[in-house]
């Protein structure tokens, strides 16, 4: 025998189960979808890190490329506003060789566009007394050329004038203090004449 009511709620308790079931399942199936959005967000914020690192990285290189290309563009503006038609000092180089100072002296001239040339440069105290001189024989063209000499110098000097000279214009232009001691340099605009440089402070 049987109960007929007990047969009769037998499927409601199977639909129950069964919903129950699923709910279960659908429950677990969330859980599993929210452990990959949180690792997504992870790496997420990694690469935001790396982007902020390069950005900061590229603006310094930036930075440098500026400043670099700002010197450049300060030195090259300080060789355009030299006049060539004078004997422009632009470059000095000392050294003590124990006999005497070498002088590595590089001139700037227009000797393509002048009648005379740049015949020599020379080496004064800042009062204007020459200590030696180097002979140039021949024109260089326009463009920047270095000659070299060896000059003895009285004792206890330490600070010296180079100027260059063209045989039109004389000793006008950019002239160089140096310091024969530490090899600083101090360029000079004289104009077109030649100044005195007794009251400039050696570098």
């Amino acid at each position: 025998m049987f109960d007929s009511d007990s047969y009769g709620d037998a499927p409601s308790r199977r639909r129950f189960l069964l919903t129950l079931g699923s709910a279960g399942m659908l429950t677990l199936a969330g859980c599993s979808d929210a452990q990959p959005a949180a690792e997504a967000n992870t790496s997420s914020n990694g690469t935001g890190d790396a982007d902020e690192t390069s950005e900061t990285s590229g603006t310094d290189d930036a930075t440098e490329t500026s400043e670099a290309a700002s010197a450049t563009n300060e030195e090259t503006a300080g060789e355009d506003s030299l006049d060539l038609r004078e004997a422009n000092v632009v470059s000095v180089a000392v050294e003590n060789t124990g006999d005497g100072y070498r002088f590595d002296v590089t001139l700037y001239h227009d000797d393509d566009g002048e009648d005379g040339y740049a015949n020599w440069w020379q080496i004064e105290n800042r009062d204007g007394e020459q200590l030696g001189r180097r002979e140039l024989l021949h024109a260089h063209g326009t463009q920047e050329f270095t000659r070299s000499e060896t000059i003895t110098l009285p004792e206890e000097t330490t600070c010296v004038v180079v100027r260059g000279h063209d045989q039109t214009h004389g000793y006008g232009g950019q002239a160089m203090l140096v310091n024969v001691e530490t090899g600083a340099t101090k360029a000079v605009t004289q104009g077109s004449e030649r100044q005195s440089l007794a009251s400039e402070s050696c570098p």
